[in-house]
Formats: structure tokens, C-alpha cells, sequence
């Protein structure tokens, strides 16, 4: 099976993929995979000079993530123009491990981490997809505490970048609510885990 894994930034799909990992599943993650596409070196990255400017590259080659970030969460025409950029990489380099992992041990329950597996329309490329919830004021208290220099309003702008969570809910496949203890979402996972490894394809 090739589950998606999505939900909204700060509630804690991490968390959950690595739950699913300790089980025995393949996890790949988009955002690990996001992060290496625009690596020094890769095309992706040159790309995002030429659009965006020499500004967001940092001297001594790398992205400068913060910067990007800066301008492309406050323009949503500037962020569509670098998810073109960025999501066929990273989709294309994600599907490979995926398509690797299933050559290799074709009953092993694969599990794709997409932050925006919804927005871009991927839901169908799975047999199902989690959604980890959390409550919008569980999401902006988390972010703020990940990220001491977001101003309310900047956690605010960064959530609605995205999908709003309760839409998400809707549309899964199955549900982890992550809005309380981890204690709680490890009932949860593990009970998901014994529904997907009884329904796993040999």
C-alpha cells in the first residue's frame, strides 16, 4: 500500500510519519525531499535565482529559506511561481524512492509525507490518505513556538497559505487528531497501523 500522509503546518504530521516509521513503514518525506531539490548545484535552485534574484541566495551558495520565505508567503502570485519550480522535482525525486521501495519489497506499506497533498491535487496517486489534525489555535500556538520571531499575523499568513485543516479532515481517508497528548495520537496511530497492515497487498 502507498499511503498519502497530509495535514496543515504545525500539526504534527512529523510526528506521525515518524509513529508510522517505528512500525516498519518507508516513509518519504516531501519536505526532506524539498529541501534537497534546492541544493547547491541542483536546477531547481538556479531557477529560483533567476526568478526571484540574488537575494535569496546566500553567499556562500545555499538558500536563504528565511528571505524566501519572507516574499513568498506575502504574495500569493510569487509563491505559485516558485511551487512551479519546486513541486515537479520534488514530486518527481519522491516518486522514484516510491516506485525503488516497491520494487524492492513490493508488501511494505509506503508512506508519502506531503504538506500540500491536497492543494496540488495528489490525492488520487494513493490508496488512501491521513490527515493529522489539529485545531487552527493549536496550529498558530505551535507555529509561534517553533518560530519566536512570527508575529501572530505571520503564523496566521502562513496558515492560510494552505488549505484550511477542517476541509482536510473532510476529505480523508483517516484521521489522527494530534490537538492533545502525544500518548492519545499514538492509540491513534497504532490503531491505524493494524488497519493497514491487515489490509496490505502481498
Amino acid at each position: 500500500m502507498i499511503i498519502g500522509l497530509t495535514g496543515g503546518i504545525a500539526c504534527g504530521k512529523s510526528t506521525v510519519a515518524a509513529m508510522l516509521a517505528e512500525r516498519g513503514a518507508f516513509v518519504v518525506d516531501a519536505d526532506r525531499i524539498a529541501r534537497e531539490v534546492v541544493m547547491p548545484g541542483e536546477p531547481a535552485l538556479a531557477e529560483i535565482a533567476v526568478v526571484f534574484g540574488q537575494a535569496v541566495i546566500r553567499d556562500d551558495g545555499t538558500l536563504d529559506r528565511r528571505k524566501l520565505g519572507e516574499i513568498v508567503f506575502a504574495d500569493p502570485e510569487k509563491r505559485k511561481r516558485l511551487e512551479a519550480i519546486t513541486h515537479p522535482a520534488i514530486r518527481e525525486r519522491m516518486w522514484s524512492r516510491i516506485r525503488r521501495v516497491k520494487a524492492d519489497e513490493p508488501g511494505r506499506i509506503v508512506v508519502a509525507d506531503v504538506p500540500l497533498l491536497y492543494e496540488t491535487g495528489q490525492q488520487g496517486l494513493y490508496d488512501g490518505v491521513v490527515v493529522v489534525y489539529a485545531p487552527r489555535e493549536v496550529q498558530i500556538r505551535r507555529l509561534m513556538a517553533r518560530n519566536p520571531e512570527l508575529t501572530e499575523a505571520q503564523a496566521l499568513e502562513r496558515i492560510n497559505a494552505q488549505m484550511d485543516i477542517e476541509r482536510k479532515k473532510e476529505l480523508a481517508d483517516w484521521i489522527i487528531d494530534n490537538g492533545g497528548s502525544l500518548e492519545s495520537t499514538g492509540r491513534q496511530v497504532e490503531a491505524l497501523w493494524r488497519e493497514l497492515a491487515g489490509n496490505r497487498k502481498p
